[in-house]
């Protein structure tokens, strides 16, 4: 895996200097970075579904899994309104929509996106046709399903043996069919930063390039600060080692711009790097690619921030918490696709009442900020599966020392 990232880093910067030079032209290799999406789709419906099926079944009991998902959750929302916080410090500090004169052919209408209802969220999860779930690629949906399975297994013990070990072989051959994919990742990167590099330059980000410098420098302080103190005092784990550990599925999360197709290797890189376990990683994970979205949040309140200055709107410190909260909910349903944070957007800016006009004015740079929110979110989703995995060690622990005494 080192010399996958070794060759993953250097096609990265190979693709920078590529796509300079070639400007437009560095679209003909975008076929090469399509294709690694497509293998990258190919295997995450299956990998989800048996990794997610045999890390239920091997917890054992459903209070464990009780336990393992409580802390998922309240990780994920915990490290999703801090980020917001994060980027909404960023807005203010930055102030990204001050002072920008932009042509008002920009400003075209962008359709308004309702809020989701709590309720429907929640409904949302539950497959009415489990098998359409998986043929549409429905990620939350796939994962009930999942989940539903594996309790099955573990309530009838020996009486889903079979059925256990199909599914135990299931994810090993699914695991060994993410290795071969993997194999092809410094192409695929090569392949998909180019063409972006070739056609957003410089020229084209500075008008905006207030608006990039508060996102980096938001999802800088959200990764070395919340998630270094995280896995330090929540998993005893050196923030050296996790970043170095996470950074595979970092940057082809920074090159794919998808939370679900980076999952394959998010799994391969906690499990190798990070020791975390597989009935850990197979159930915190695929969660994490669907509801944690901690640099998508950051970006909302960042954007959000820049819109009210470019419209010279004030917030009140209870609209900034309203967006606050309204990311906050909305990540759980968002899903882990690239451009999913403009869909996102539409519904923080309802919820204060800001111009949705605001959302063209960086549509045209969306795909460049959403490489580094893609990039926190998979970062995110590492640090849970970090944390929880050594309090499930630690449960176990204790709980061995007071059966013995």
């Amino acid at each position: 895996m080192k010399n996958i990232l070794t060759q993953i880093l250097l096609a990265f910067i190979l693709a920078i200097f590529a796509g300079s030079l070639l400007g437009e032209h560095a679209s003909y290799v975008q076929p090469l970075g399509d294709l690694f999406l497509r293998l990258i789709k190919f295997i995450v419906v299956p990998l989800v579904l048996a990794s997610l099926v045999v890390g239920v079944a091997s917890t054992g009991n459903v209070k464990k899994l009780g336990r393992m998902g409580g802390k998922t959750v309240l990780y994920y929302l915990a490290t999703t309104a801090i980020a917001i916080v994060i980027g909404l410090a960023a807005g203010n500090l930055f102030s990204p929509g001050s002072g920008l004169n932009i042509s008002e052919e920009s400003a075209e209408s962008v359709e308004a996106q309702e809020p989701p209802e709590i309720v429907d969220t929640i409904l949302n999860i539950v497959p009415t046709n489990p098998i359409s779930s998986l043929a549409e690629g429905n990620i939350l949906q796939i994962i009930f399903f999942a989940i539903f399975i594996g309790l099955g297994i573990t309530m009838l013990g020996e009486k889903a043996a079979t059925v256990r070990r199909f599914f135990e072989q299931f994810a090993e051959i699914m695991y060994k069919i993410t290795g071969i994919v993997m194999r092809y990742a410094p192409i695929g990167v090569f392949g998909l930063v180019a063409p972006i590099i070739g056609e957003y330059g410089l020229s084209v980000l500075m008008p905006l390039i207030k608006v990039l410098a508060a996102l980096v420098a938001g999802v800088a302080v959200h990764a070395a600060v919340t998630y270094s103190l995280a896995v330090k005092f929540l998993a005893n784990m050196s923030p050296l080692k996790f970043f170095k550990g996470i950074a595979p599925a970092s940057i082809v999360a920074f090159s794919t711009q998808s939370s679900s197709g980076t999952l394959p290797v998010t799994i391969k890189s906690a499990e190798e790097h990070l020791g975390v376990k597989k009935e850990v990683s197979s159930f915190v994970l695929p969660l994490g690619a669907t509801i944690n979205m901690d640099g998508t949040a950051l970006y909302q309140g960042v954007c959000a921030l820049f819109v009210a200055q470019f419209f010279g709107i004030d917030l009140s410190f209870s609209e900034q918490l309203t967006i606050v909260l309204t990311a906050t909910l909305a990540s759980i349903g968002t899903a882990g696709v690239p451009g999913a944070g403009l869909i996102m957007l539409t519904m923080v800016l309802t919820s204060v009442n800001l111009p949705l006009e605001g959302i063209a004015l960086i549509a045209g740079i969306d795909r460049v900020l959403d490489m580094f929110r893609t990039s926190l979110n998979v970062t995110g989703d590492g640090s849970a599966a970090v944390i929880v995995s050594a309090s499930e060690s630690k449960h176990h622990v204790s709980r061995d020392t007071s059966i013995n005494v």
